[in-house]
């Protein structure tokens, strides 16, 4: 049974995400985008694709977007293009998704994990400052949770040492830092529309942008097996291209993007209301918009300290409301990355990140009710662990 039919079901219950009633509205809209595709037989580098891309670059105002197949792909065929190989540094948070360090790691490049700002989740500037070395040769910001990173002073960091600065922008579409859009910083930003993202295709697909004419050549022949023209093989490149399909269904979704995100905007002020109505002070940490840019809260993710995460998320499961940690172990402490030597306090925030973080429901057809039982399960759980302590 889908989000939405469990949703329908039981009042009370709150899902994490609700994707099908997300798209529900303009079913009709995508499947006419698909069939078009289908009439038309081109299933690569039909007519969808060069409308999204043109758009995105609109979007994010920048000169070239070129599709791929994921936001994982995104980043590695970035770094391709950027000659990054072995002898190569590159500097990124170990809080994130796996494939902003996979990307490094099958290049033969150096993993370089630095630690997080605790208010803001992304990359310290500082952190980064201080880990370069003269065989660094990029970094990579990840705009966690729908928050830019300070792009301000990691471009400026990155410039002054003569590395690329590689944006992670896959959970910050629409995003902004000082009136400059996510994916218009650095050498090239790296999309994900995987379907949970704020603009989610019908399966994986991404894109990646720049304003360098040479690089968007590189990134597309780098996208499509190093070829051009036909059977002509000038790199090795991969098999990376967004196709029509996936990319008619997000020409549809991106007309309603802006107002998806003012819902989420809405959202994360609603919770902010209800929360400190709510008199728990001190017992969460409550997530803060950005005030040097536009936050498009693809997560909002609570703090609750001392330990005490795991008991409330069990708690909101039993009231068949849906919560998730994004991310349980940091990328530092994962096996296949043993060998760079990182241990157990090595990235002090970062570990504690892990242990505290919790998302709630955001998305954009939450409603004021929902987001009340879900405020009011969270009160009641801590209140109950108020009085027990007592």
């Amino acid at each position: 049974m889908s989000d939405a039919a469990q949703r329908t079901a039981d009042p009370n219950r709150v899902p994490l995400l609700d994707i099908v009633s997300e798209n529900r509205p303009f079913n009709a809209e995508l499947l006419a985008a698909i069939g078009e595709v289908l009439n038309t037989g081109r299933f690569l580098y039909g007519p969808p694709v060069q409308q999204l891309e043109e758009a995105i670059a609109t979007k994010c105002e920048v000169k070239h977007a070129i599709g791929c197949s994921s936001g994982s792909d995104a980043l590695l065929v970035s770094l391709m293009a950027l000659d990054v190989g072995r002898g190569d540094e590159v500097i990124l948070p170990s809080f994130t998704f796996f494939a902003t360090a996979s990307c490094v790691w099958r290049l033969g490049a150096k993993v370089v994990f630095v630690d997080i700002d605790p208010a803001t989740f992304n990359l310290a500037p500082e952190q980064v400052e201080a880990a370069i070395t003269p065989n660094t040769k990029a970094v990579i910001p990840v705009d966690l949770y729908g928050r830019c990173a300070d792009l301000t002073r990691l471009t400026e960091i990155a410039q002054k040492n003569g590395i690329h600065l590689v944006e992670d922008a896959a959970q910050s579409i629409g995003a902004s830092h000082q009136d400059r859009p996510a994916g218009a910083w650095g050498t090239v930003g790296c999309f994900s529309f995987y379907p949970t993202k704020n603009l989610g295709a019908c399966g994986d697909a991404g894109i990646m942008t720049t304003s360098d004419d040479e690089l968007a050549e590189r990134l597309r022949l780098f996208g499509a097996h190093g070829m051009n023209p036909r059977y002509v093989h000038k790199v090795v490149g991969i098999a990376s291209r967004i196709d029509s399909i996936q990319a008619a269904a997000l020409c549809v979704k991106l007309k309603q993007l802006g107002r998806w995100t003012e819902m989420r905007r809405e959202n994360a002020l609603r919770y902010q209301q209800l929360f400190e109505s709510a008199s728990i002070d001190g017992e969460i940490v409550l997530p803060t918009d950005d005030p040097s840019g536009r936050h498009v809260w693809n997560q909002y993710t609570i703090r609750v300290p001392d330990g005490r995460r795991d008991a409330l998320r069990a708690h909101l499961a039993a009231e068949s409301i849906g919560s998730e940690v994004y991310y349980p172990i940091p990328l530092h402490r994962q096996e296949c990355f043993a060998e760079l030597g990182y241990s157990v306090g090595s990235l002090p925030e970062t570990e504690r990140a892990a242990n505290e973080v919790l998302s709630l429901p955001i998305f954009p057809g939450l409603t004021a009710g929902e987001q009340e039982r879900v405020v009011d399960s969270v009160s009641r759980h801590l209140a109950g662990k108020r009085a027990s302590a007592a």
